[in-house]
């Protein structure tokens, strides 16, 4: 799974990993009561994509089938933060890495998990 483009793969989300890591311990460290809700999402990101880049490093079936159901759950997330933070601005002070669909991201966070699905599905066929 980590040859190839799945090299490339595992790279975005290693990248993403560590700027959602990153960007939600500076926000926890500069003022966690000032918008929880979306500090608390940019957390989950950075587990979410931390375990997908651990399983497409480790590799085997049942670390692509974990991988798969990650990304599923990533691209959810994605789309109902994405949908949240457009229909109630108010709810988040301050954006998440899944906000506006990732459009503060370039619209990474949409597109990685669409991708990385179609990698790991192609991936079980080889």
């Amino acid at each position: 799974m980590g040859t190839g483009p799945g090299r490339v793969l595992v790279w975005f989300y290693g990248v993403f990993t560590v700027a959602a890591a990153s960007r939600s311990i500076v926000e926890v460290i500069r003022g966690f009561d000032r918008a929880p809700l979306a500090y608390s999402l940019s957390a989950v990101a950075a587990v979410v994509y931390g375990f997908i880049t651990y399983s497409l490093v480790r590799g085997g079936e049942k670390a692509r089938r974990a991988a798969l159901a990650c990304c599923a759950a990533e691209l959810l997330g994605v789309l109902v933060v994405g949908a949240w933070t457009l229909a109630e601005p108010s709810a988040f002070p301050d954006s998440t890495v899944w906000s506006d669909f990732g459009m503060g991201y370039l619209f990474i966070p949409v597109i990685l998990p669409v991708t990385g699905m179609i990698w790991l599905r192609r991936a079980k066929r080889a």
